[in-house]
């Protein structure tokens, strides 16, 4: 095999595993905005019902944090709030 040969080889392997990742990339682009629009239908039925979608999202914010963050948070501002005279 010549050198040319060799070298057309390792460009063609290493283009089809490149076009294999960015394909993949993209499928995963788009399933990622398939995701987003039923969390946006979510939001909007549980609108339609009456919910507050604002307070919701903080919700489920707060549900992926560690609850000794969440209490330290809570009693910082609580602090904060009586210095204010809140």
């Amino acid at each position: 095999m010549s050198d040319t040969a060799v070298a057309d080889t390792a460009y063609r392997v290493t283009a089809d595993e490149l076009r294999q990742f960015v394909e993949r990339f993209e499928r995963l682009e788009a399933e990622k905005k398939d995701l987003a629009d039923q969390q946006k239908e979510v939001m909007a039925e549980a609108k339609s019902r009456g919910y507050d979608t604002r307070v919701m999202r903080k919700l489920i914010a707060l549900r992926k944090r560690d609850k000794d963050d969440i209490a330290e948070e809570e009693a910082v501002l609580a602090m904060y709030r009586e210095a204010l005279g809140m």
